[in-house]
């Protein structure tokens, strides 16, 4: 699955950013699982997109976190991808919600951030499911589709209320 956002455009909807190595990660697989001490990457597994289906899980994409900081401050930064099969489904807050207390409860960061883009709505609406808050603009932050482009930034500090993440119902 790793392999298919690096070579299928679109796949990834907003954060394509052109063709890349599709070996690298199978390389960093083998080197460490893609749990490394600044970044890091798990599968998000949800029941099978049909129920009749055979399968008790299904892998619907991923959520990585790097370790970024300034000075001697260190927090982690967090992304996700899901196949477009997933999406709309509740999946994506849920599993950034879930990635945060995992960090917050392991690693003694303050302070857990999220990039998304302008017009990507349905990213920040499950960033503030999540618990997130939009913090502002960070100007001319990515080059994509030929041109530099303003990202959004999110952030979940550790003392902030953590969504209620079982059951059907989200926060409000």
């Amino acid at each position: 699955m790793l392999q298919r956002f690096l070579t299928e455009p679109g796949l990834i909807g907003l954060d394509w950013a052109g063709f890349r190595d599709a070996q690298e990660p199978v390389r960093r697989y083998a080197a460490d699982g893609y749990l490394g001490a600044e970044n890091s990457r798990l599968i998000v597994e949800t029941g099978p997109p049909d129920p009749d289906a055979e399968q008790e899980h299904a892998a619907a994409g991923f959520v990585g976190w790097h370790a970024a900081g300034f000075g001697v401050a260190r927090f982690w930064e967090i992304g996700i991808a899901l196949l477009p099969e997933w999406r709309g489904q509740g999946i994506g807050w849920r599993a950034q919600a879930l990635l945060c207390d995992y960090l917050f409860t392991h690693t003694p960061a303050e302070r857990i951030q999220a990039g998304t883009h302008p017009e990507n709505t349905a990213e920040q609406r499950s960033l503030e499911k999540a618990g997130f808050r939009r913090e502002g603009v960070l100007r001319s932050v990515e080059f994509r589709a030929g041109r530099w482009r303003d990202g959004w930034l999110y952030s979940r500090l550790r003392n902030d209320p953590a969504p209620r993440i079982s059951g059907d119902v989200p926060p409000t």
